[in-house]
């Protein structure tokens, strides 16, 4: 395959993950700052959305302060945020397009129909009951592509660049959402935790009925994070992801004779050390400085992918 063409695959995949992931991370901090407001400290949740998003100090120097409107706004609409869920779209459609080709009918009428609808839409579509409205629908979107990749690609090393795109972004989003929240799993937090706060990082991932179909036990700290970290089962987990993203890096690696360099080193270290990590050991670490060192780690697992495969 040209490097071009991995690219773009790798890219449009990249894009399409991240508007849903941020849809999902909007329709969480937005039901959490309701429940903050009687507290009295709404704009933390958004805060702490933009810090999850990567785009904390490029909102400050554009927007006065992080209200709900505002961040919604940037979140969804604003060119000038290449993590916006419009803005992903978009990028991830002229990815597509430049290899339309390779992507299935279904996977290019899920970017395509999207972002024409997307651009299409006035400021009145994040107010009130239709945020949560939009949300569901940019989810929808977002699974239709990656069901379609799953469902209609054939499996090739094409579809294996998508894959490999998906999962290494979902990886860096769990990462971050459970980093934000990372206070909740200091070992004196146990007692003042929020029962609303646990439920909220599980909905960021999706995984409230996950954890209780697992632990069938009430809500506690050091589960989630074992959840969310180290338990192959959850889609979204960092186990499950990191291990994905070291299984088509061989599966590439073993379909061009076996041709292999530092990425694949990087992604089977990181897959190893999940798989056979300890949870009572990562929080004993800390878990803010090993969620630091992941996201890091991800980056750079990122960038060896795209000097190896596609700027080499």
């Amino acid at each position: 395959m040209l490097s071009s063409t991995a690219d773009n695959l790798f890219w449009a995949a990249r894009y399409a993950e991240r508007a849903g992931n941020v849809a999902r991370g909007i329709g969480v901090a937005s039901r959490m700052a309701a429940v903050s407001a009687r507290l009295g400290d709404e704009v933390g949740e958004w805060r702490a959305l933009l810090t999850a998003t990567g785009g904390d100090a490029s909102f400050h120097r554009k927007y006065p302060a992080p209200t709900g409107d505002a961040v919604v706004h940037w979140l969804v609409f604003d060119h000038d945020n290449p993590s916006g869920i419009l803005p992903c779209f978009e990028a991830a459609r002229q990815n597509g397009r430049a290899v339309r080709t390779a992507l299935t009918v279904d996977m290019w009428e899920a970017l395509n129909d999207g972002w024409t609808h997307l651009r299409q839409l006035t400021p009145d579509a994040v107010e009130g009951e239709a945020l949560p409205e939009l949300l569901g629908w940019v989810r929808d979107r977002v699974t239709l592509f990656n069901g379609a990749a799953q469902e209609t690609m054939l499996r090739t090393e094409a579809w294996r660049f998508v894959r490999l795109g998906t999962m290494l972004e979902r990886a860096d989003n769990t990462a971050r959402l459970l980093d934000v929240r990372h206070q909740l799993f200091e070992p004196d937090a146990a007692e003042a935790v929020d029962y609303v706060q646990l439920q909220a990082v599980l909905r960021s991932v999706s995984a409230l009925r996950s954890y209780q179909w697992i632990y069938r036990d009430r809500l506690a700290a050091p589960k989630i994070a074992e959840l969310m970290i180290l338990r192959p089962e959850l889609p979204r987990g960092l186990a499950a992801c990191l291990g994905q993203v070291a299984a088509m890096l061989d599966a590439i690696a073993d379909g061009q004779g076996g041709r292999r360099g530092e990425c694949h080193r990087q992604a089977g270290l990181l897959a190893a050390e999940l798989r056979y990590g300890r949870i009572d050991d990562i929080l004993g670490e800390g878990l803010h400085a090993f969620l630091t060192r992941t996201i890091a780690r991800t980056a750079e697992l990122g960038a060896a992918i795209e000097d190896f495969y596609i700027r080499h």
